[in-house]
Formats: C-alpha cells, structure tokens, sequence
C-alpha cells in the first residue's frame, strides 16, 4: 500500500512541475464531468469470511472556475459468515446518496488541490437489521489530469460527523464526529470531463 500511495504522490509532483503546461487539461467553468469509485474486499481467517462490493458513479459542473457542485450513488452488497458450523452466511446490502461542492485550487493545472463539503444519506441492511446513517464530511483531495478529459483522483480524511440509527424501536443513535487526515484512509477514483 505504501507503495501504491508514493507511487500516487511522485505522479501528483511531476504533474505539479509540469503544471505551468496549458495544453487544455484541467478544469474550467462550465465543465461537466463524470467520476466514480469502485471497490471489492475479501477477507477469510481460517473458517470466517466476508466479501464485499462498493459502486459509486458520481456527476459534477464546474459552476466557476473553482467551485464544482457534485452529486452521487453509491450501491454495495457483500456477505459475511463467521464459521460457526451450519451458520449460514449473512448477506448486506446498501444504497447512499450524497450531494456537496468542492473547491479546486490551480483548476486549470493537470495537478489540483480541492476541499470540499459533502453531506451523505444512506441506508443499509445487515440480515434483517436496517439502519440509516446521515452524515457530513469535508474531505481533502488531489487530482492530476493525465489528458485532456481523464483524471486520477485521491481523496482522504477531513472533518467527519456521522449519526447512525438502527431501525428498531427504542434504538439510540450513535453519533461519531472524527478528523483523520492520516494517509491510511487514502481513496481513489476516476474523474471524466464531458
């Protein structure tokens, strides 16, 4: 993993050295863009195992120069079984929907800074046990233009607040606010400018 995030860093510098380059990459007003993350996890530890799978195609417009409103989908499923013998496994599934802004320093650059603002909905089911999460995070990222429309993105941590309840009677919310901009939860993704 460390590799992976130093080997992100050395494309984001050689893009930030090159940033003086105008050949079209980069954002501007008007721009509307596609991005999305994807992810798949398994883990197993002798009899125990769980899976699982995250889609999340996002849409934004880059109302200035800087400043791009953005929306987005995220699906899971996954399934988990604790190796107990005879225990079936446990199957999850989830849907959210998120809404937010981001702002972009050096936006026509290949190589861009953002802070942004993102406020969550979601709504999962473990087995028979529903729960609903609302939640507001303002993440930091990076982002580097490798052409004219395709972009990597990364962002990580940032100043989260999350109030999760399950749906039962007499449940009590569980509210967790953190700041973590530690690289150790470091994501990434694709950005496709229209």
């Amino acid at each position: 993993m460390k590799k992976i995030i130093l080997s992100a860093i050395a494309v984001c510098a050689f893009g930030f050295a090159n940033a003086q380059d105008k050949d079209g990459s980069g954002l501007a007003s008007g721009n509307i863009v596609l991005s999305g993350d994807i992810a798949y996890a398994s883990t197993s530890q002798a009899d125990a195992k769980s899976s699982g799978f995250v889609l999340s195609p996002g849409l934004g417009y880059m109302m200035s120069d800087n400043l791009m409103i953005l929306g987005s989908v995220g699906i899971s499923s996954g399934s988990s079984n604790d190796g107990t013998p005879g225990a079936a496994d446990v199957k999850t599934s989830g849907l959210d929907l998120n809404a937010g802004v981001r702002y972009f320093f050096t936006p026509a650059d290949k190589f861009s800074l953002s802070l942004g603002g993102v406020f969550g909905y979601g709504s999962s089911k473990e087995g028979e046990v529903k729960t609903n999460t609302i939640g507001l995070n303002v993440p930091v990222g990076l982002h580097y233009f490798m052409s004219d429309h395709f972009a990597i993105n990364a962002t990580w941590g940032g100043l989260g607040y999350t109030s999760e309840k399950v749906d039962a009677e007499g449940a009590e919310a569980l509210n967790t606010m953190g700041l973590g901009l530690n690289m150790s939860s470091v994501s990434f993704g694709l950005l496709y400018k229209l």
